[in-house]
């Protein structure tokens, strides 16, 4: 049995290091981004024809009061199914992008063929009913679990599925949003946390493949598209000092508010999850007849956005804070759905407020506008994911210009110091710490953990600097049961690893360990190399 182990710890080493191996990635990559792509095209198709729908219905119906009884009596159903597919399948609430994450860390294991075909129809009844919640999240779990699909039918060791799901993480993104660099960036920089080689070179290809696919069949047009003159001058980049301070500001209250109205909600505790989802589906058809701009994601916000100069600063105030209200109102509840999207709008929406303001009151030309708007989405995103550079490249590829690149990237910045200041949690940290929370005293994947023959999975931790064990010996570290380094990178020399090996920061440590323990090793390991500067 020890020979066995041996064996296979020396074959999954061996694998690791083959180029054979991450030439392989890179074919598996493209697998996943074509099938992941596939799904997140068809599911986007879907999703508009349930929008356009709803407010073709919407807009007939209004002023008939017995059809418009009809209508909410309809919603009452629409929400009865969304809550029976979240009882059936556990892991199909809220965004998916917290379960994705859980899965990469091997806290949690989705069961590929009841979470895709559940989440999809979840969306398309989301959006039908009108609910404010975004396409983006849903897109990134159904990329992962096509990239679990994949691993599957390959017969893929623990270690390279999770590769996929992450390969298929970029590639819903990518679908997502029209944006392969962005979908690369969000599954290296919030999915995987890891930076290697073989990791980006996948991610890439299957965030390329799936745009590939959905451009072909959607069409390349941008998703946001910005009329730009001429970057801002620099004379005038105290505005964008002012914006950077104003989206890191609204981004810890964007958080804030979202995390307390979650917290209401789970005082509802009797019929759940029916009791939580009544409250945004009611309220879905009190906004569908009152103010139906606030519907879906805000696609028809987009629209107005682009041409500023027939908004008014209490216009668009009020669309912020209507938007703000009803999405948080919605995701706070569980309801499957993203709020990536909401984000985006409600980030051009502050950054057209400060375009008008400086427009009314210091004079800047309103051909600035789009500038000021690109800046908002960026300043929001940094504040309130804290992924600064994915924001940035974000904003690029939705608007297809590199006109505004450094306002974009000091506004980033300044926000994303501003939030952390104010100490508020990043968005979906935040999101996984409560699931893994839900989690507790589950064991990993179903199995029992007593058994110690479960796959070999090797996983590589970054060592940050002002971490806990920067500095340290290898012998004098409190390493977690079953766990061996394998190897330690330093600026790209692999030394082979002694007890009197001295850890220094930004050394890359190869460890490996039993599957049946990976979810709390994982979590361990985070910690202990987590920088605290």
């Amino acid at each position: 049995m020890v020979a066995f182990h041996i064996k296979q710890k020396s074959n999954v080493v061996e694998r690791h290091f083959s180029r054979r191996f991450q030439v392989a990635l890179i074919g598996e990559g493209l697998l996943v981004g074509l099938i992941g792509g596939g799904v997140v095209t068809l599911y986007r198709l879907c999703l508009s024809f349930a929008e356009a729908q709803m407010r073709s219905i919407t807009e007939i119906i209004k002023g008939n009061w017995p059809f418009m009884l009809l209508w909410f009596v309809l919603l009452i159903i629409l929400m009865i199914a969304v809550c029976l597919l979240m009882k059936f399948e556990p892991y199909t609430s809220g965004s998916g992008i917290p379960q994705t994450n859980a899965e990469v860390m091997g806290c949690a294991d989705m069961p590929w063929y009841r979470v895709l075909p559940t989440k999809f129809i979840q969306g398309v009844l989301v959006a039908f009913a009108g609910l404010s919640m975004g396409r983006e999240g849903p897109s990134v779990q159904l990329g992962a679990v096509s990239g679990k699909v994949v691993s599957k039918f390959l017969k893929c060791k623990r270690g390279e599925e999770r590769l996929l799901v992450t390969c298929g993480a970029a590639a819903g993104m990518s679908a997502a949003f029209h944006a392969p660099l962005t979908g690369t960036l969000f599954a290296i920089e919030e999915i995987q946390k890891e930076f290697h080689a073989p990791l980006i070179i996948s991610a890439m290809t299957a965030s390329v493949g799936a745009d590939f696919l959905v451009s072909n069949v959607l069409g390349m047009k941008p998703v946001l598209q910005l009329p730009y003159v001429a970057p801002l001058p620099h004379v005038d980049y105290a505005f964008v000092l002012f914006i950077g301070i104003g989206c890191g500001l609204l981004g810890a209250l964007h958080n804030k508010g979202m995390f307390f109205a979650s917290d209401l909600y789970k005082k509802i505790d009797k019929f759940v999850p029916f009791s939580r989802l009544i409250i945004p589906f009611i309220l879905a058809g009190i906004v569908a007849f009152t103010w139906p701009d606030l519907l879906c994601g805000g696609d028809v916000i987009i629209e107005k956005i682009k041409e500023p100069q027939t908004l008014t600063e209490l216009l668009v105030i009020a669309l912020l804070l209507g938007k703000y209200t009803f999405t948080t109102a919605c995701f706070a509840a569980g309801t499957p759905g993203g709020t990536l999207f909401p984000l985006v709008v409600m980030g051009t929406l502050v950054g057209t407020l400060f375009a008008l303001l400086a427009t009314h009151i210091f004079g800047i030309p309103m051909a600035y506008a789009p500038n000021f708007i690109a800046m908002g989405v960026a300043g929001i995103f940094a504040g309130v994911v804290r992924a600064p550079v994915t924001g940035v490249v974000l904003i690029f590829e939705l608007t297809g210009s590199l006109e505004a690149l450094m306002a974009m990237s000091a506004v980033a910045i300044v926000s994303f110091v501003v939030a952390n200041i104010l100490r508020v949690d990043p968005f979906y940290d935040h999101l996984l710490s409560e699931f893994l929370a839900s989690k507790q005293g589950e064991t990993t994947s179903g199995f029992d953990s007593s058994n110690s023959s479960g796959e070999k999975v090797l996983h590589e931790f970054t060592i940050g600097q002002g971490s806990a064990i920067e500095g340290k010996l290898l012998k004098d570290v409190s390493w977690p049961d079953k766990v061996r380094i394998i190897t330690i990178d330093r600026a790209g020399q692999e030394i082979i690893p002694t007890g009197s090996t001295e850890l220094m920061a930004l050394d890359k440590i190869l460890v490996i360990y039993d599957e049946l323990y990976e979810g709390d090793i994982a979590l361990k390991l985070n910690v202990m190399t987590k920088s605290s500067v």
